[in-house]
């Protein structure tokens, strides 16, 4: 539902504050999140909608860890890249079936 979008965002940032990398992921996991939220709506296809948070998450979230751990860049990538997609096709996706078929997921 897009009314979902500005709280996932906000609670990003509320999360972000008491954990995490302060200020920096505070923008950019947040940033990441907002991005990941709107494309995901956009969406039609369930594997697709499934496929930005693990975008957005391993460049953005990739790129800050890379810069604030000096760790190599391609590395991160592929790290956070696989537990995003491991939470969002091996949780996510079953997870969104099992609710559709029970008719509690509105569509928007």
């Amino acid at each position: 539902m897009p009314e979902a979008i500005p709280g996932l965002f906000a609670g990003c940032v509320f999360a972000n504050f008491y954990g995490g990398y302060g200020l920096t992921d505070m923008v950019f996991g947040s940033l990441a999140t907002l991005i990941a939220a709107i494309l995901t709506r956009k969406s039609r296809s369930i594997y697709i909608a499934a496929s930005w948070p693990v975008i957005s998450n391993a460049i953005i979230i990739g790129a800050m860890l890379h810069v604030l751990l000096d760790v190599p860049l391609l590395a991160t990538c592929l790290y956070v890249g696989l537990g995003e997609a491991g939470a969002c096709y091996v949780v996510g996706v079953p997870l969104m079936k099992i609710l559709e078929r029970r008719n509690i997921i509105l569509r928007g």
